[in-house]
């Protein structure tokens, strides 16, 4: 199952005594819920997934409480927390034109707007400021924040990206 996934949400701690699950949303839609009959749990640690199926989900202020099948006592739920609920990438919602999930980008050349090669985004780090864009050129590897002032141009159907470094980004 080395399918690529979408996180929709984590489990933060059991709910009740008959296994049902407080779910922190990463998602900008967290009523998607209602509509899931089946997710993968993720653990990321161990990187090991396992197909659910979701026999249950209500909203609850800014959370949502999950049951899964097979996951009926509260020892059971406690035993998932920490674990991911995502989806197969091909679930993801629709975004309208224009924008894309940070996911889309690894793989996409990065220059800069005079032209210079500067590698491929190879994965996406969250920080409290802005992500930070992990761009290699197998020697070395950058971190290019994604504002505005940076980032100019993003094309994920031909999987380029353009950006007007500060002086010194791409030296550090």
């Amino acid at each position: 199952m080395g399918q690529r996934l979408v996180v929709i949400g984590e489990i933060a701690r059991p709910h009740g005594l008959r296994g049902e699950m407080r779910v922190r949303p990463l998602t900008d839609h967290p009523e998607r819920f209602a509509a899931v009959t089946e997710c993968v749990l993720w653990d990321r640690a161990r990187d090991t997934r396992e197909r659910c199926r979701v026999t249950g989900a209500r909203r609850q202020g800014a959370a949502v409480l999950i049951s899964l099948a097979g996951c009926e006592t509260v020892e059971a739920a406690s035993a998932l927390v920490g674990r991911l609920v995502a989806l197969p990438e091909a679930e993801a919602l629709p975004l309208p034109p224009g924008q894309f999930y940070p996911w889309q980008l690894e793989g996409c050349r990065v220059s800069t707007d005079d032209g210079r090669e500067v590698g491929r985004v190879i994965r996406i780090e969250q920080s409290a400021a802005q992500d930070l864009w992990v761009v290699s050129d197998g020697a070395r590897e950058c971190l290019i924040p994604a504002v505005a002032e940076i980032v100019l141009e993003v094309d994920v159907a031909a999987g380029r990206v353009v950006i007007r470094p500060p002086d010194g980004l791409l030296e550090l």
